[in-house]
């Protein structure tokens, strides 16, 4: 017997990277999902009212909001939703913060459109598959680093304030990390 959410592949996916959101939609929907985009939390919002998606994928930090939001109202109108949050800026806190808020699970990023959908067809209650590719100690370290520093609007001396370092220690990290690559979608095979 079906269930509902196998029958229904309606996806919602929130993110305001303008390359990225395009490039997961087409990957999405050659997996399946009938996909919905939205590029910022206020349109997210408005679909969400008018035709509440089977599944979501948003991104955590946008310009006009959080992702979370959106995950809120999903979960009033559709409970049975499958909602994952998908950021750059992971870490234990946002993790908990995201399933707290509703989102069923969470996503570091880069992640691929293979992975996503994995996480989105886990039944709850079954044994989750571990990403092929897990973040490296080196790649965590510099990801929290880079949200505080943003989080703090780039203010060296108070972004070392906050992580207990030294500020010439701080920018020698973001000194090495600024030739740090950025996840290509290319690379991801999308």
């Amino acid at each position: 017997m079906e269930t509902y959410s196998q029958i229904d592949r309606t996806l919602l996916l929130l993110d305001d990277d303008t390359v990225f959101l395009p490039r997961l939609a087409l990957a999405m929907e050659a997996r399946g999902y009938d996909v919905k985009q939205a590029p910022d939390v206020a349109t997210g919002l408005r679909m969400v009212e008018l035709d509440p998606p089977a599944y979501a994928v948003v991104d955590l930090r946008l310009l006009d909001g959080t992702g979370l939001e959106v995950i809120s109202k999903l979960r009033e109108l559709r409970p049975s939703n499958r909602s994952i949050v998908l950021t750059g800026y992971g870490n234990i806190a946002t993790a908990v913060g995201a399933v707290k808020a509703g989102a069923d699970d969470y996503l570091a990023k880069p992640a691929d459109a293979d992975e996503i959908d994995l996480v989105l067809r886990n039944v709850p209650g079954d044994q989750v598959q571990m990403p092929s590719r897990m973040m490296s100690i080196d790649r965590v370290r510099w990801e929290h680093i880079q949200s505080v520093f943003q989080l703090y609007g780039y203010n060296i001396s108070e972004t070392a304030r906050r992580l207990n370092m030294h500020r010439r220690t701080l920018q020698r990290i973001l000194a090495k990390s600024e030739g740090e690559p950025k996840a290509s979608i290319e690379k991801q095979g999308w």
